[in-house]
């Protein structure tokens, strides 16, 4: 036996069977309290273990739990302050069968000794115990009646009329020991699930409302827009984004909250363009009972929602110049009171707003209050319309085709002359315009697919059609999956809509192809 580790139980021998009976209750006493008060059973084990030893005499002991992947049994506590026996936890294990542990782990039965000495497959891994003592090991069965672990100790004085009461006394222990272990395994199964459920929220949200899923394009000014859009997004400082009606200024805002430190928390848009400014003020202030009539109850403002989250406030340039001055009051100083109310009210919100008007003429015109407009415009981002990013067209379209297509239950697709006849256009409606005609397309295709004919007859103005400047891949005349009026109308791209350089393109006579732009109807661009 290791002559270092010597633990001198402090327990007097038991005087009587009351004596005992006294101990034991006020040992599980002790032994519960501990239990409840922690999770931690690496913790909570070793404390178990030291009130055995305390209130009852047992000393020298040991809980080994089983391990799941290997059929064995760790040591993962041991009463003892030695630095080299704490090093022994979940180093020291049995097998099942091996040893008296191992018997007791495949068999589930408790075992007694009157003597360790008597035993000669005691196997003394851990090397602590006396030869001469009394050994007790009974099982940890589950709830499903498995044996999960073993708790062990050894008397501290020679094998007496109280050796089967302590026996019984540690599996009461080992009951109480399973219940413990049975809630941390519930609450580490919840705890994965919760972290299961938010990461996979988190993974929707960045799926849902990422940069380049919110807004579409990899062209050179969208990169820079994303660019604009992580840096701003990490901070609250108030952004002004800016551009024309259909570029998807709602949606930059969308991201910028979605991907901030406040995306755990309320995003409440309001368009201010669509209220009447006395409604508009108890829209976003709130109002008290009876403020005015139709105020039956206490109503909460778009400001209250939006406390330690964003508020997007759509078209602020529509907004009347006796409003502008309640609002800028607002965002210096976060407070305001409800109409009709006189408690002032203090709320954390960081402010997104959006325009298609020219700001600076309106503060120059008088329309708009220069002191609101450097409030709003901290951090600009000016989304391009949709003809300064013509390259983006086909992502878009690809795009909006698959959502059409989700929305219409049926597969959708759209053919490569119809992207190209697409980048052709000036879109002065910008992206809100495409999605438009790609909508009216799917309606008037019936096989699911978008070719020319659709977008023909969408209504698009053929004589705003013009050579798109960025250059496409030239199509295989020769792919079988193209129709014929898609073959010519790419014979004739290719040839600079020159009929005679098509032909040739083509295999056909001038003739010939003059014959099929005039059946196909195709419209002939003039360079």
């Amino acid at each position: 036996m290791n002559s270092t580790y010597n633990v001198a139980s402090s327990t007097l021998p038991f005087t009587s069977r009351q004596d005992l009976l006294e101990r034991e209750l006020g040992a599980i006493y002790r032994v519960s309290r501990i239990l409840g008060r922690s999770l931690n059973l690496d913790q909570t084990l070793e404390e178990v273990l030291k009130v055995l030893d305390e209130e009852m005499g047992l000393m020298r002991g040991i809980v080994s739990i089983s391990d799941a992947e290997s059929s064995e049994v760790k040591v993962c506590a041991i009463h003892g302050d030695e630095d080299w026996l704490k090093k022994q936890i979940n180093v020291v294990k049995y097998r099942s069968g091996e040893g008296i542990i191992g018997r007791i782990l495949a068999s589930g039965e408790n075992i007694v000794l009157g003597q360790v000495s008597s035993e000669p497959v005691f196997l003394h891994k851990l090397d602590i115990y006396e030869y001469d003592l009394p050994f007790i090991g009974v099982a940890i069965i589950g709830a499903d009646g498995s044996t999960i672990g073993v708790l062990a100790a050894q008397p501290n004085g020679p094998a007496d009329e109280y050796l089967a009461d302590k026996t019984r006394f540690m599996q009461m222990v080992s009951y109480l020991i399973v219940q413990n272990i049975q809630i941390a395994n519930v609450v580490a199964d919840s705890q994965e699930t919760l972290v299961a459920e938010r990461d996979e929220l988190r993974r929707e949200v960045r799926a849902k409302y990422g940069f380049e899923k919110m807004v579409v394009g990899h062209s050179e000014p969208m990169r820079h827009i994303f660019d604009q859009v992580r840096r701003v997004a990490k901070w609250d400082s108030t952004v002004l984004v800016r551009g024309e009606s259909g570029t998807g200024k709602e949606l930059i805002a969308s991201s910028i909250h979605y991907n901030s430190p406040r995306s755990k928390k309320a995003f409440v848009k309001l368009n201010c363009a669509a209220l009447p400014e006395n409604l508009l003020e108890s829209e976003l202030f709130g109002h008290e009972k009876g403020a005015f009539t139709g105020a039956v109850k206490q109503r909460q403002g778009r400001f209250e929602q939006a406390d330690s989250g964003t508020l997007f406030l759509d078209e602020i340039g529509e907004i009347s110049a006796m409003f502008q001055a309640k609002l800028l009051r607002v965002l210096q100083e976060g407070e305001f009171e409800r109409v009709g109310g006189n408690q002032t009210i203090k709320v954390d919100v960081r402010i997104v707003a959006a325009t298609n008007r020219n700001l600076e003429m309106e503060v120059e015109e008088g329309n708009f209050r220069e002191d609101l407009y450097y409030r709003l415009n901290v951090m600009p981002i000016l989304v391009p319309p949709l003809r300064d990013r013509i390259e983006d067209v086909p992502e878009l379209a690809d795009f909006l085709v698959e959502k059409l297509g989700v929305s219409q239950k049926r597969p959708l697709k759209i053919t490569e002359g119809a992207i190209r006849t697409l980048m052709n256009y000036n879109w002065p409606g910008n992206v809100r315009e495409l999605e438009n005609c790609l909508e009216r397309a799917s309606v008037m295709c019936e096989n699911g697919s978008i070719d020319l004919d659709a977008i023909s007859l969408t209504g698009i103005d053929h004589m705003a059609l013009t050579p798109s400047k960025v250059s496409m891949p030239e199509v295989d005349l020769n792919d079988q999956n193209l129709d014929e009026r898609e073959r010519v109308t790419a014979a004739l791209e290719q040839a600079g809509w020159v009929q005679a350089r098509a032909a040739r393109l083509l295999g056909m006579t001038p003739r010939q192809i003059a014959y099929r732009i005039q059946t196909l109807n195709i419209h002939m661009r003039k360079i």
